[in-house]
């Protein structure tokens, strides 16, 4: 069985044991989550990362700690590797070090299924960390009201952006710095990106570059959390001891 969710830690199809929450939501009448594809302080650049946790975010995290920067991971709960394994190592050290964590979501799910996805990605980064994600990325950008609904119940908004680095479909590095430039020259007054952190090009040729370029332009690389002024996650606690009896996918 899979779920997928990203989930701001600033954290898609995930696979976890088969397990539903004890007390299904029931679906009824209710309002829709909030929608962000654009940060709303000035100056600001909130640099998302999706599709980990994976081997390069460590040099990801580097570059940005080493620039007084911060950056948003949206992970899953098992794309590459169980997110309790060592994946869940790479987790904890990317909110160690002050990113933001988060999580993923589809539109083709049915109302309990997507509670049941969500519950258990919001599970294992509360029992990796012991932060409750505010925030969920629908992957490819792809949401429907029954999505907004039930995240609106669960207490997280949606997180979109506003440029796509496009290092996902197919842009060399070289297109992707090209993109950020022609970007950047036009002064917007902040900027939402999306990246992957599962592309080692990405780690090592884009990401240095445009840390480079965009405090040359004096922009300031905060969290998703930050760029929009909220809350970054809904509670924050001790995080459990592992488990290897639950801790699994």
């Amino acid at each position: 069985m899979k779920f997928s969710f990203a989930a701001i830690f600033a954290a898609a199809a995930a696979c976890l044991v088969s397990a539903a929450p004890s007390h299904p939501v029931e679906q009824r009448a209710t309002p829709l989550a909030k929608v962000y594809s654009s940060c709303t302080k000035n100056n600001t650049v909130a640099l998302t990362f999706d599709d980990g946790p994976w081997v390069y975010m460590y040099d990801i995290s580097k570059a940005l700690v080493a620039a007084g920067a911060k950056g948003t991971f949206f992970v899953n709960g098992n794309n590459y590797d169980c997110i309790y394994e060592d994946n869940g190592k790479r987790v904890k050290y990317l909110y160690d070090k002050g990113h933001q964590i988060e999580q993923l979501d589809l539109t083709t799910l049915s109302w309990d299924k997507i509670h049941d996805e969500m519950w258990r990605v919001e599970q294992a980064l509360q029992r990796i960390t012991g932060a409750y994600p505010a925030f969920m990325r629908p992957p490819y950008g792809n949401y429907n009201d029954l999505v907004r609904q039930a995240s609106y119940i669960r207490g997280q908004s949606l997180a979109l952006w506003d440029f796509d680095s496009g290092d996902s479909i197919g842009s060399t590095y070289q297109e992707s710095e090209a993109a950020y430039k022609a970007l950047v020259n036009k002064h917007p007054k902040n900027i939402l990106a999306l990246n992957h952190e599962t592309e080692e090009t990405t780690a090592h040729k884009l990401v240095p570059y445009v840390i480079n370029l965009l405090q040359s332009k004096g922009y300031k690389m905060v969290t998703l959390a930050e760029c929009l002024g909220l809350e970054p996650y809904q509670s924050v606690q001790a995080p459990a001891t592992p488990d290897p009896s639950t801790w699994h996918c």
